[in-house]
């Protein structure tokens, strides 16, 4: 799991290899990402934009923008979280991916969160010691 704090509010991210999905013959590998944002803070804020860079083990980058997350964009209360589950494919068995939420608060202030970087491996990549 990996998580980032920033403003009270918390984001972890699990990623998960796609076998049944992926066809590493075809250089076609998928994954999906469950995301959990919980506002451990004192303001209600709702999450108005994503943007993701995704980078492939061949350093090719692709960056994601749009509004909200999964067709949302859902209102956190001190204390609440929201949880969702999206994915990507890439051409290469591994690489990483990292980005950032743009929130708006109840007085409408808008800054930006961190998602944490996570690594994208699949079994057919060798493991590497870095």
């Amino acid at each position: 799991m990996y998580q980032q704090t920033t403003r009270s509010i918390t984001v972890s991210v699990e990623p998960t290899y796609l076998d049944d999905q992926s066809a590493p013959d075809e250089a076609h590998f998928v994954w999906k990402y469950h995301v959990r944002i919980e506002n451990r803070g004192d303001e209600t804020v709702q999450l108005r934009n994503r943007h993701w860079r995704i980078t492939d083990s061949l350093g090719r980058v692709q960056e994601v923008r749009g509004a909200g997350v999964v067709g949302e964009q859902p209102v956190l209360h001190p204390g609440e979280a929201y949880e969702y589950t999206s994915g990507t494919p890439l051409k290469t068995p591994s690489g990483i991916m990292v980005g950032t939420y743009e929130m708006e608060s109840a007085s409408g202030e808008m800054f930006s969160i961190g998602i944490p970087a996570f690594s994208l491996d699949s079994p057919y990549q060798p493991k590497q010691l870095n």
